[in-house]
């Protein structure tokens, strides 16, 4: 049993949150990932410095835009950039001295101490899918997202174990007035999980939103002094920055919350059709943003984000899973730490409408460049389906399994006495068999990871079970874990107070679904 209900952090229910407490089941989460293996590198010190250079020479001679934002034009000239109209020209160096505040590693509280998580250094957080506004299971197929979609997908996260985050948009609840959804849905990471969680970013006001109901969760003067939160800010790429993703990064900011600073890139599109091109202008943009988060809040906690894919030159669709996708990725991680800054990229990404073959494949692909790569922050690491237009049930789970090896990947290779088994190797000797002997007896529940989705059964045993494939064994392990469902325990009095901040403002302002 764990403590999932304050750190005198906030005001107390009294006996009904003892017995709540106390009647809550806790399911078990893995720890985030350190790592220790080292990170893929393939660029040289000449190749990033190169990169490092042309990005300067981008911001000072073609500059980058931020659009309707008159206080964020007036912040860039107070700190001595060259402002024409809405375009910004940053003296070389400039940027990156800005940056040189923002902190290498930062911790994200969840209201369970247990899982907090530690963003940057050697660390690696998984959290799920960000923003489809579909959903697809094998009853319903492919449909818009509803409320009751997004609930069933923060439990999901709650229940599994590889996955440290409960994320943000896991879908869009298209039910819900588009003006208040962000209400429903930060009470649905604050209620019904107890894992880190991220903000709204669709407008400042959201944003505000977020906060105040942080300080309800947690109290006022702790979410004052300490990151409760890290939200996704987007960049227009190419070189532009809106006064929607600006303006909920100025909230966040002077709150003292974390934002992820990300291009979106799709090669060919958004960017250059070349690695070393997109490098540049994944850098500066990122030199450019995180700055400007500095500029706002000295010291404020940020994440250098790349979010990469190329084009299919025949159909113009985004692509993943490919070479050049992990060359981008393996260099931004380069690029992010010779700033010093935690990196955010990868995920399950893929462009299949179905959890099938090519799924499979593109999400290995871009799971594994996740983590050599050095992410520190794996937004969409359970779920994508269809370019991220998709929130699949089945591929949630099925992807949330295979995060286990990513845990195991990043142990490294166990070099102790006991690992080497010299003693089992005498034990045995010449033309012997491991089974019986001591070494494996005292080793064999630890020394493999175990999926506890995919069939390792004989063929006679999976054909009398009925010749399931993975994707129904996945809707089968979604109904066993919805069954077995148990949120965690709250203070009453807490979640009281939510119902009450999100009725309020619900009942404030008219729906609106534009």
């Amino acid at each position: 049993m764990t403590d999932t209900t304050t750190r005198k952090r906030a005001r107390s229910g009294g006996g009904a949150a003892r017995r709540a407490e106390r009647g809550a089941v806790s399911f078990e989460t893995a720890r985030f990932i350190t790592r220790n293996i080292p990170d893929y590198e393939v660029l040289g010190e000449e190749a990033l410095d190169i990169i490092e250079a042309n990005a300067e020479t981008i911001l000072e001679e073609v500059g980058v835009n931020f659009v309707n934002n008159p206080g964020a034009l007036q912040r860039w000239r107070d700190a001595g950039a060259d402002v024409k109209g809405e375009r910004v020209h940053i003296p070389r160096g400039l940027a990156r001295k800005l940056c040189a505040t923002a902190p290498s590693q930062f911790t994200q509280h969840a209201r369970n101490p247990e899982r907090d998580v530690e963003v940057g250094g050697r660390n690696l957080v998984l959290a799920p899918i960000y923003g489809p506004p579909f959903v697809r299971d094998t009853a319903g197929g492919r449909r818009y997202a509803t409320m009751a979609d997004f609930e069933k997908f923060v439990k999901l996260g709650y229940m599994s174990k590889w996955l440290h985050h409960s994320g943000g948009t896991v879908c869009e609840p298209t039910d819900i007035a588009v003006n208040k959804r962000h209400l429903d849905m930060l009470r649905a990471h604050m209620t019904l999980s107890d894992k880190p969680f991220m903000g709204s970013v669709t407008d400042p006001d959201r944003a505000r939103d977020s906060v105040e109901m942080c300080g309800i969760l947690f109290g006022k003067d702790f979410v004052a002094q300490n990151t409760v939160m890290t939200s996704l800010i987007n960049i227009n790429s190419p070189l532009t920055f809106d006064d929607v993703m600006m303006g909920a990064l100025e909230v966040y900011a002077e709150a003292g919350q974390a934002c992820i600073i990300s291009p979106f890139i799709v090669g060919g599109a958004m960017a250059p059709v070349s690695i070393a091109g997109t490098l540049t202008q994944v850098l500066a943009e990122v030199l450019a943003g995180v700055a400007y988060s500095q500029l706002v809040r000295p010291g404020a906690p940020v994440i250098f984000g790349a979010f990469v894919s190329s084009i299919d030159m025949n159909s113009g669709a985004p692509t993943f899973g490919t070479p050049e996708a992990s060359h981008i990725t393996y260099g931004a991680g380069q690029l992010a730490r010779r700033l010093g800054l935690p990196f955010r990229s990868a995920g399950s990404f893929c462009g299949s409408k179905l959890p099938d073959a090519q799924a499979a494949y593109e999400t290995a692909n871009s799971l594994n460049m996740g983590l050599l790569s050095g992410v520190n922050f794996m937004l969409h690491s359970c779920g994508w389906l269809e370019g991220g237009l998709v929130a699949s049930f089945e591929k949630f789970v099925m992807d949330a399994d295979q995060l286990g090896t990513l845990h195991q990947l990043a142990r490294g290779i166990d070099m102790s006495e006991d690992a080497q088994a010299m003693d089992a190797i005498r034990e045995v000797g010449p033309g012997g068999h491991y089974l019986g002997c001591a070494h494996t007896q005292a080793n064999f529940k630890t020394a493999f990871w175990k999926s506890e989705l995919l069939d390792y059964k004989p063929f006679e045993t999976w054909e009398d079970e009925g010749a399931r494939d993975t994707q129904a064994l996945a809707a089968a392990r979604v109904e066993k874990l919805m069954a077995t469902y148990q949120a965690p325990a709250l203070d009453p009095a807490i979640a009281e107070a939510l119902d009450a901040y999100v009725a309020q403002k619900k009942a404030a302002e008219p729906d609106a679904f534009m």
